[in-house]
């Protein structure tokens, strides 16, 4: 429960800058994981989507995590990302990764093979058998081409302990509703969409794992610390005022519009890897346009 209770606020799912040869730029990572951490932020999660860990080599990773344990200095917690198809090949990454410093893992739904609902619970229900540390389920349907369904969660959360809560990205309220209701109290049921965190929080939910909040921290920290605690409609306005910038940093893509974002913040180059691409003139002016007319500045 003390673990939950940490883990319950404003997360961000943090990019993995890039130099212009594609190395990786410590120095940018350290700028916008200190930024997130005074900001507010109540924890951080490593090596997800956002973080580009898909097209980074296995040295890379390592020496991700270790700048991440090593600038966090137990501040607040980390999450990593650990996710793929491969039900065996996850639990072995699991098992052959160095989790000291992190205190839980953030594991997406198996993608392109589109398993059952019985593929998903036994897939999870493995890596939980086998994982040091608590597991958080990540719906992104959007991404994997399969949902895993309330049911399913409902199974999980009630036969293993250690899975503790789920990242909820399938857009659909609904959904999010019967998570919140079918689920131990102590399950955390996370928002992965960002326009959806303040509902979702309003409803009972557990808080959100964030992309926007990197580039915001202060501003949408506090907006989420104040739907947690009950505040009512006038929280919305400052929470309606970041859904153009939103959208427009997932409108060609993730991490793509991010990055764009943050290099106009000057805090780290907006260079992705391949298949990714850089955001559009057309993009880049429309997110100059949205910082000028957003308010909050951090």
């Amino acid at each position: 429960m003390q673990l939950q209770k940490a883990l319950t606020g404003t997360a961000a799912a943090i990019v993995t800058p890039f130099h212009e040869d594609h190395s990786i730029d410590f120095d940018s990572l350290t700028k916008i994981i200190e930024r997130g951490i005074n900001g507010g932020l109540d924890y951080l999660v490593v090596l997800g989507s956002t973080g580009e860990a898909a097209t980074l080599a296995r040295e890379e990773k390592k020496a991700v995590r270790d700048h991440f344990v090593r600038v966090n200095e137990h501040r607040v917690p980390l999450v990593l990302g650990i996710g793929g198809n491969n039900t065996a090949a996850v639990a072995r990454e699991i098992q052959d990764t160095d989790l000291s410093g992190f205190q839980a893992i953030l594991s997406v739904s198996p993608s392109y093979n589109k398993p059952s609902q019985e593929g998903i619970y036994r897939h999870y229900a493995h890596l939980a058998e086998i994982s040091p540390l608590p597991i958080i389920l990540y719906n992104v349907p959007g991404r994997t081409g399969k949902n895993i369904e309330p049911e399913t969660v409902f199974r999980l959360a009630k036969d293993y302990e250690n899975i503790i809560g789920i990242k909820e990205a399938a857009g659909n309220m609904e959904q999010v509703l019967r998570l919140i209701s079918g689920t131990p109290d102590d399950f955390l049921v996370i928002s992965g969409d960002d326009p959806l965190s303040l509902p979702l929080v309003s409803a009972g939910g557990a808080g959100v794992i964030s992309v926007i909040a990197q580039a915001y921290p202060k501003a949408f920290s506090r907006i989420i610390r104040k739907g947690l605690s009950g505040a009512g409609k006038e929280n919305y306005r400052p929470f309606l005022e970041f859904l153009p910038i939103i959208d427009l940093i997932f409108e060609e893509g993730n991490p793509t519009g991010i990055k764009q974002l943050l290099e106009l913040q000057d805090m780290c180059s907006s260079h992705v890897r391949l298949p990714l691409t850089p955001a559009t003139a057309t993009l880049k002016q429309k997110l100059k346009a949205a910082i000028q007319s957003l308010p909050y500045h951090e």
